[in-house]
């Protein structure tokens, strides 16, 4: 029936005088979506030597982390392992540095691209899914199609297994597999922070007026505003959070294009802002703009405030329209964001030193150089979300229910941004906002990766995984979604080697595929010894165990130095013989000694290293940074360890976490 139906399709457009282009691509793992996660899904598929296609609709790889994310969402980067902690390694290198978190659009792209010709990978873009053929439960193959020009291309991929790293998660869809969009109540899953939620972050304060002429509520709501009621606390619905851009900036006048009044430019959308303005009286543009710093004098603004960059409420309909309908969203969000910007700077009505510290400003010449200096990636924090074997819910996040089958870990605060704005007792507020934090590093569920069983039974999904909405809003980091991508195509390979459904693949199996081959490339894996890791870690004195700002569940502590003699010795167990750069991390604590002495001894030779704390800048969304205390000869087994110890210290010390790599 499909070869049918595409034989008459086909025939259609050549009877309009349509030119028409089929082709089938045939691969054992297709790869739909070239977001981060989907470029480290198809590197491991194709390194583990299986035969990949990668599907992006758009122009460019990297989603959001190449779209202007670049001041990294890390939550704890302890949960960061694999391909996942070797870009932020690839992306510090680039910068001169072991790690960073911190960088431009372009740079990120760049960095994927490395990927994609390391393994030689085949990338289709601009072409999206219009349907998939399935056959006894599986994806048998999926039809896309490209338009343009009056050229109607259309393309069939056949795989042995699917995996959907599309922010969206369209390919699932099409496949039939459950999904829901929205806040579930708190009542299906036993949850307190799901569905509605009037909070105090990102709030308006009490007193402004919602009404375009105020304290006259017949002329009607200012824009942005909906005539909707507040529903009862926790009451589920099919709002989604809000989207936006992340803006890169600069204010390098020799790499500047002035932020110029963009298309259909309506000042009335930012009414708000100066009613909100008149309120709080911010002292600068990070009073409702985040701004952070990236490299060259570039930013990655985000939300911030009762009325920022978000457009809330203007979404709702995105995650289950065509694609029409989504580009249309997209727009609209695109020129809100410019818009927002040219008012801030150019509206007289504005405060003249905001106009001022706006107009230094402009959009960077060399950034998204094929779209106008903008970024090609909306922010879609939220879309579909799988309903599969396994749902990730707010006791997971919280440790409550720990899940046995990890694919990854996640970290990050339980964060949803805003859902709806409206009126509350006569004032304008805004719903749905939820930051709630306080845990550890938990374990995501491979279960919550994999549709049911009676759904589908060759298709994988690491980003639009199932997962309540206050979950997803912990899981949903981009280093956490390449993680699970790396786990997903690990499984991938397994099932196709091994015949087997996504369902039936050995967890275990994939943890230590990933264990002991963590790049894919058959290199040494490096060595990490945490604090908590009783059988490699050795106390000498009165220690505290700090469970805030630490990597991984925990950090030591001394307290201020007494004369004491203490000591936190951490001892590797080495596989292979050789040299190692050995790195301590060093949390960003209060009180911390000037320095903290280290001994290190390598199977054989003592050393000794000063760490200077005073020296160490912790920049970004993270709680420390590792120094390196150089590079040594191990021995084989375990005889070789660093020593952190109060020797001649004044302060705090710290032990965390030490790391051993391989050169």
């Amino acid at each position: 029936m499909f070869y049918l139906r595409k034989t008459l399709l086909i025939l259609c457009f050549l009877f309009y005088g349509l030119n028409v282009f089929a082709q089938t691509i045939e691969a054992d793992v297709c790869v739909y979506g070239g977001t981060s996660a989907g470029v480290i899904a198809a590197y491991t598929a194709k390194k583990l030597n299986k035969t990949v296609v990668l599907i992006e609709p758009g122009k460019h790889l990297g989603g959001l982390t190449s779209g202007g994310l670049g001041y990294t969402d890390i939550g704890n980067k302890y949960a960061i392992t694999g391909l996942s902690r070797n870009f932020y390694r690839r992306i510090g290198k680039h910068y001169g540095r072991f790690e960073q978190w911190i960088f431009e659009p372009h740079v990120a792209e760049q960095t994927f691209k490395q990927y994609v010709d390391e393994a030689q990978l085949k990338v289709v873009y601009e072409y999206h899914i219009i349907d998939a053929v399935k056959e006894n439960g599986a994806v048998k193959e999926i039809n896309l199609t490209h338009s343009g020009l009056g050229i109607q291309s259309i393309m069939t991929v056949k795989a042995k297994v699917f995996i959907d790293c599309s922010y969206e998660g369209d390919l699932m869809a099409k496949a039939g597999v459950s999904y829901t969009v929205g806040r579930e109540a708190n009542s299906e899953y036993h949850e307190t922070y799901n569905g509605v939620q009037l909070r105090d972050k990102h709030q308006f304060a009490d007193g402004i007026d919602p009404y375009k002429i105020p304290g006259k509520p017949e002329s009607g709501l200012l824009w942005g505003i909906s005539a909707e009621p507040l529903a009862s606390n926790g009451d589920g619905d099919k709002k989604v959070q809000a989207y936006n851009f992340r803006i890169c900036l600069t204010n390098d006048s020799k790499n500047f294009v002035p932020i110029d009044k963009p298309a259909g430019y309506d000042a009335s959308k930012y009414e708000l802002l100066l009613r909100v303005i008149d309120k709080i009286k911010p002292k600068d543009l990070n009073g409702f703009m985040k701004i952070d710093e990236m490299p060259n004098h570039k930013t990655d603004i985000n939300n911030n405030g009762a009325f920022s960059t978000d457009m809330i409420g203007m979404n709702y309909d995105y995650p289950d329209a065509d694609y029409t309908t989504r580009s249309n969203i997209q727009q609209a969000h695109e020129d809100y964001a410019k818009g927002l910007l040219y008012f801030i700077g150019h509206d007289e009505r504005m405060p003249q030193y905001l106009r001022t510290q706006m107009l230094q400003w402009g959009y960077p010449k060399d950034e998204y150089t094929d779209n106008n200096h903008w970024s090609h990636q909306m922010y879609i924090r939220e879309a579909r979300r799988m309903v599969g074997e396994y749902v990730m819910t707010q006791a997971n996040c919280e440790g409550r229910e720990v899940a046995t089958d990890e694919a990854g870990m996640a970290a990050y605060t339980m964060d949803s941004h805003n859902c709806q704005r409206i009126t509350v007792n006569g004032m304008v507020k805004n719903e749905g906002d939820v930051q709630i934090g306080g845990f550890g590093p938990y374990p995501v569920s491979y279960k919550c990766l994999v549709p049911k069983a009676n759904e589908c039974s060759n298709l994988l999904v690491p980003v639009c995984l199932s997962a309540s909405h206050i979950a997803y809003g912990s899981i949903r980091m981009e280093p956490v979604f390449m993680v699970l991508a790396q786990s997903s195509a690990t499984a991938a390979v397994l099932a196709i080697d091994n015949k087997q459904t996504v369902q039936q693949v050995d967890v275990k199996r994939m943890q230590q595929i990933l264990k002991d081959n963590p790049l894919v490339n058959g290199s040494t894996p490096e060595i990490l010894v945490d604090n908590d890791d009783a059988a490699h870690v050795v106390l000498k004195g009165d220690w505290q165990r700090v469970t805030k700002g630490s990597y991984g569940p925990s950090m030591y502590t001394s307290g201020e130095t007494t004369g004491e003699n203490k000591s936190v010795k951490f001892t590797p167990d080495v596989a292979k013989a050789g040299k190692y750069h050995i790195y301590s991390y060093l949390p960003r604590i209060e009180n911390l000694s000037g320095i903290i002495n280290v001994k290190l001894f390598d199977g054989k030779k003592k050393y000794t290293h000063v760490m200077q704390t005073s020296s160490v800048k912790v920049e970004g969304q993270t709680s420390g940074e590792w120094i390196d205390l150089g590079a040594y000869s191990l021995k084989k087994g375990n005889k070789a360890f660093v020593e952190i110890n109060s020797d001649k210290s004044s302060g705090v010390i710290v032990a965390d976490a030490v790391l051993f790599i391989p050169e």
